[in-house]
């Protein structure tokens, strides 16, 4: 038995994949940003029916078809849809590739007579792809490219031993070439490949590449193509069928515990660690309760998981007993071995995570929030924050510059209770209704505005901080802005 490939071609994959989860009536396409011009990706039959293809400029596609309904295109559920149908087309072949963005390949060696023969095989394919709204041209040959071009030019089978005769007809850029050789093969008359079949190899080779007949020899069988399917992702999930129905708290804790320790072995196996923990529990009333719950950074230790599994259990409704469990995690990040930290930095580390996960479990993980540094002078800009759980502290940053205030906010003005002498601040002022008086002065410091960024705040000018500290007690943040004269607060010590 020859062996025997199956290509499988989905022309509008990418519209078909995105109007299954959001139908639209009429002409419809969708958009992908290519430099500074936004160009029709895929599109419908109704857009195609009006004259629109890929690669046109959306301004050009509404000036023929005004209806034109678009969305933004997603490269990555393209990529997730032929993955899912990958694992699929499994159903004809335990060998299934990838075949470019918007295809597929198939070992079907010596499968086809499973379901009544080839014809039979392709005819039970297009139904499952048809049912499920999927437009698929597909076809058999004997060797990868053959199956790769037919089944983008009508499809169809090659029977075992006629590999030649049945790809004859096909065009010259079925050859998988670059778009300059066809050009140049078609200036010179050699538009399929039966013309390239009868000519001599040496000046083919001598005037269009040694890649042309490589291609040429894939096609015809001459030289082997293998077809390497990827491996599967990992799926991070264990389940646990219980013999009787449980509905004590601690009874599922248990389960709980012992999920873990599975689901944490099989992590540290593929050297990962989870963000994202997803607990089912399935109830005698074939209800499912649902508890999910988020890590601040990724780890792979049963303990302090099931610590944090502990608030969400305790509101959750047995009903007549739970029967099944399964723990997931959708989501996981690469996590190399490391030595377990029995320092006290180590520690600290630990319990940080623990705690910004319990509190983004409780709040949210967005409304966690830690100060960044950013190098700046100006002090309103030197820090930004950011969600605590997916960002990482400063590590080594040092400020080197005079000592900032604990508390920083927007000026407030200060009243002098005697005009200050040039150059120094003022002996005495009033703020938030106090009266205050110099103890001690340090200063000035003087900032100057970035002048590459227009911040309304510092159009004024540069300013000349001082650090007062009043007799009173507050250790205040005092500037004056020569080119408009007056005094006001921008922070407070500790």
């Amino acid at each position: 038995m020859g062996r025997r490939l199956l290509g499988i071609w989905f022309p509008r994959l990418a519209s078909e994949a995105s109007l299954r989860r959001r139908p639209v009536e009429g002409p419809f396409a969708l958009v992908l940003r290519v430099g500074n011009a936004d160009q029709l990706h895929c599109l419908n039959p109704d857009a195609l029916a009006q004259g629109l293809h890929p690669g046109m400029a959306l301004a050009n596609a509404r000036a023929i078809c005004p209806d034109l309904s678009t969305r933004p295109a997603d490269p990555a559920a393209d990529g997730a849809a032929l993955a899912s149908l990958r694992r699929w087309a499994m159903r004809y072949s335990p060998l299934v590739a990838r075949d470019g963005g918007d295809g597929l390949l198939a070992d079907i060696t010596g499968v086809a007579h499973l379901f009544g023969g080839e014809a039979e095989l392709l005819a039970d394919l297009q139904d499952g792809l048809s049912r499920a709204g999927l437009s698929a041209v597909a076809a058999i040959a004997g060797t990868r490219a053959a199956a790769h071009a037919l089944a983008r030019h009508g499809g169809g089978i090659v029977p075992d031993g006629r590999l030649a005769q049945g790809v004859m007809h096909l065009p010259v850029h079925a050859l998988r070439i670059d778009g300059a050789t066809a050009a140049a093969l078609g200036r010179a008359g050699l538009t399929h490949v039966a013309d390239l079949a009868a000519l001599p190899r040496a000046p083919l080779a001598r005037r269009f590449g040694a890649d042309l007949m490589m291609r040429l020899d894939q096609l015809l069988g001459h030289q082997p193509e293998p077809v390497a399917a990827e491996p599967d992702a990992p799926h991070f999930g264990v389940r646990m069928t219980l013999p009787e129905p449980i509905g004590l708290r601690d009874d599922v804790m248990a389960g709980l515990e012992r999920l873990l320790g599975r689901l944490c072995d099989h992590l540290s196996h593929h050297q990962h660690g989870a963000r994202r923990l997803r607990l089912e529990l399935s109830r005698v009333d074939r209800e499912t309760v649902t508890v999910e719950i988020g890590l601040a950074r990724a780890m792979r230790d049963p303990d302090r998981m099931a610590a944090l599994f502990a608030h969400g259990l305790d509101d959750i409704d047995a009903g007549f007993g739970i029967e099944a469990m399964r723990l997931t995690a959708p989501r996981t990040e690469p996590l190399a071995p490391g030595q377990m930290a029995m320092d006290q930095a180590g520690q600290g580390g630990d319990a940080l995570a623990d705690l910004l996960s319990r509190l983004g479990n409780r709040l949210g993980f967005d409304a966690v929030l830690r100060f960044l540094p950013v190098e700046s002078l100006i002090p309103e800009r030197s820090f930004h924050l950011a969600a605590a759980a997916y960002s990482c502290g400063a590590r080594g940053f040092a400020w080197s510059g005079p000592a900032r205030p604990l508390r920083l906010f927007p000026p407030q003005p200060v009243t002098p209770t005697s005009e200050p002498r040039p150059g120094t601040p003022p002996a005495g002022f009033i703020w938030q209704g106090q009266v205050l008086t110099t103890l001690r002065a340090g200063g000035p410091e003087r900032i100057a505005p970035e002048w590459w960024l227009d911040d309304p705040d510092w159009r004024t000018g540069l300013r000349d901080y001082w650090r007062i500290q009043t007799h009173q007690g507050p250790r205040l943040w005092l500037f004056h802005t020569p080119q408009d004269p007056g005094w006001q607060v921008a922070g407070e010590f500790a």
